[in-house]
């Protein structure tokens, strides 16, 4: 069986949600905190059936999962909060609250900050480390001559936050520091980085 699938492939159907959605908006308000279940998996996210709202296209995409986590499976009984309405297609989106809890530890990080985590994975972007619990930054690898040698994953390191976009849930580092000066605030020009925090992309 294929890990993805449409709510139809799973014997659920696809409400008429055009003719309902006037109402759906009326009850479903951005801010209103849902429970239901999974009814189809998707690449770009989840669809569920919400308790009490039958005529309603529910998505929770994956552009708001920490990537420490996966998607739901079909079946899965979730909570969320709704976000957003797109009235072109009358669907209702929602972030779950697994991932939103993960979103509330952004705030603990400040640019500046010196932090010490461990190398996770090193790709043609960056180094990703890992921060805290599903918190992870990069190390972005940009300029003429980029270069990771200087890196192994499993590595603990020490680094000063450049960034913190807390709308895309990204935290972009500087190079690696004297583990030593972690227990303080570091000058922003204390070493020089690869990365412009104005290019962020």
């Amino acid at each position: 069986m294929s890990e993805y699938s449409w709510p139809g492939e799973n014997g659920r159907y696809m409400p008429d949600a055009a003719s309902a959605w006037a109402e759906t908006v009326r009850v479903l308000p951005v801010g209103t905190r849902i429970t239901g279940e999974v009814i189809g998996r998707q690449p770009f996210g989840v669809f569920l059936s919400i308790d009490g709202r039958p005529d309603a296209v529910v998505l929770a995409r994956i552009d708001r999962m920490p990537r420490c986590m996966e998607l739901p499976t079909v079946g899965q009984q979730v909570t969320g909060q709704v976000v957003w309405h797109a009235d072109h297609n009358h669907q209702v989106g929602v972030v779950l609250g697994e991932w939103a809890e993960h979103e509330n530890l952004l705030p603990r990080f400040r640019v500046g900050q010196a932090v010490s985590g461990r190398i996770t994975k090193i790709a043609p972007i960056g180094v990703f480390v890992h921060l805290d619990h599903c918190v992870e930054g990069l190390i972005p690898l940009t300029g003429p001559t980029p270069t990771t040698e200087a890196f192994t994953e499993g590595q603990e390191i020490s680094v000063q936050i450049i960034t913190v976009d807390h709308k895309r849930n990204r935290i972009h580092l500087g190079e690696p520091i004297a583990p030593e000066l972690c227990t303080a605030q570091v000058p922003h020009n204390l070493f020089r980085t690869r990365h412009d925090p104005q290019d962020t992309a």
